[in-house]
């Protein structure tokens, strides 16, 4: 090909892009009307107890809720849903997953009736040029999503999507693709973050599990975690495995992890950061949650 071929197909794709771009964020417009832009939060759910619950986590959880701008819309990012490749759940009525056991039936018994949001599903797929969205049908609203989203919107007024995590893909990723879902905070969505940043379920003192009490490595790691997060390190947090023996102790697995991260790669440079339900219990579970914006 010469290369004044390849500089006008070059053009003509990235023009095609653009237009693609364009319309995607028209029909938001059109769904989803301009409004103040929405805080991103990131949640430390825990326990799946916490949905019946009313301890000082579950009353940081009311109160956020009672604060914030009531929104349009929920995306969530739980790390209770990993698949191959990223979706997005498309149906009406999302289903409340109960995805444990071992727990009182009363747990079980809990309903989420939030609507789903099939527009904004569509919407969300098509302003995403990083990868292919696969709309979902068959998913719902797992633990990591409804246990919190309960608390803030009690009522489930609130229409709830979520969003998977692409196991097959590295951190870096999941933190540039939480970048391309900025154009929502616009339009009155609210993008929750739902894990824990010290998650090691293997090293828990059950005995404690209730309790504030932290494993040396835990604390350390969740320390550090707050300072680069603070300090506005990303980079650090995204190459988490190379800070040493505590945050690999601390998360030995990523699912709890990356749900930050999208948290983290929506901040703009102006925007603070507020931390809450800063406790470790049971000696490796950490709660800390934060807002942005």
């Amino acid at each position: 090909m010469e290369r004044i071929d390849f500089i006008r197909n070059l053009s003509l794709l990235t023009i095609a892009g653009c237009t693609m771009k364009a319309n995607a964020l028209g029909k938001l417009v059109d769904a989803f009307p301009l409004s103040s832009k929405m805080p991103v939060l990131f949640l430390g759910h825990g326990n799946p107890m916490n949905a019946i619950e009313d301890n000082e986590f579950v009353q940081s959880f009311k109160k956020l809720g009672q604060d914030l701008e009531t929104p349009k819309a929920i995306l969530c990012i739980s790390a209770h849903w990993e698949t191959k490749g990223t979706k997005i759940t498309a149906m009406e009525m999302p289903r409340t997953i109960h995805d444990f056991g071992g727990f009182p039936q009363a747990l079980f018994d809990v309903q989420y009736p939030a609507k789903g949001s099939p527009e904004l599903a569509k919407q969300t797929k098509d302003l995403i040029s990083k990868t292919e969205i696969e709309l979902d049908h068959e998913w719902g609203l797992d633990h990591g999503a409804w246990t919190v989203i309960k608390h803030l919107y009690p009522e489930a007024n609130i229409p709830v999507i979520q969003m998977s995590l692409d196991y097959s893909q590295a951190p870096q990723y999941h933190y540039e693709l939480a970048q391309e879902l900025d154009t929502l905070r616009n339009h009155g969505v609210l993008i929750i973050g739902s894990g824990n940043i010290v998650h090691n379920l293997r090293k828990i003192a059950w005995d404690k599990v209730k309790d504030p009490f932290a494993w040396d490595w835990a604390e350390e790691a969740n320390e550090k975690m707050k300072s680069l997060i603070l300090s506005g390190n990303h980079k650090d947090l995204i190459h988490y495995t190379k800070q040493g023996e505590a945050f690999l102790q601390s998360v030995p697995t990523a699912e709890h992890y990356l749900p930050l991260l999208y948290t983290l790669g929506l901040k703009n440079e102006k925007e603070t950061i507020q931390l809450f339900n800063d406790q470790i219990i049971g000696g490796s579970l950490s709660m800390l949650s934060l807002k942005v914006g």
